[in-house]
């Protein structure tokens, strides 16, 4: 019950910027988290942030003091900032959100963006 819109991906220089947004409607006052993952040809799915409804946050330890999340109630929008990027942080980045429907039972349902392309390259 939860749609999410990302934008912002694109091709940048070593040492650029650029910042993700992913737009959440439906049932948005269900959801517990949202984070950003990223995926590069080849390698595995890995997160890259996460923040909790309550404000928590966590970070892949490669972009600790270059990325940071942050959102947007109002807008309901949660925001990648990626500052310093590198040839390694290409990848496509997925926006997710988590919904509890039954903590007792531990049954979640995620909810994932289609993905956009960052391509870090000179």
């Amino acid at each position: 019950q939860v749609q999410l819109v990302e934008s912002g991906g694109g091709l940048v220089q070593p040492g650029g910027s650029l910042r993700l947004s992913c737009a959440a409607s439906g049932s948005i006052f269900s959801i517990y988290a949202m984070g950003w993952y990223r995926q590069a040809p080849g390698k595995q799915r890995e997160l890259v942030a996460i923040i909790t409804t309550g404000g928590s946050t966590n970070y892949l330890d490669s972009v600790k003091g270059r990325f940071t999340i942050s959102r947007d109630n109002a807008k309901n929008t949660v925001y990648l900032q990626m500052n310093s990027l590198k040839p390694e942080d290409t990848a496509v980045y997925y926006c997710k959100a988590r919904m509890v429907a039954s903590s007792s039972a531990g049954i979640v349902y995620d909810y994932w963006g289609q993905g956009t392309q960052v391509t870090v390259s000179s």
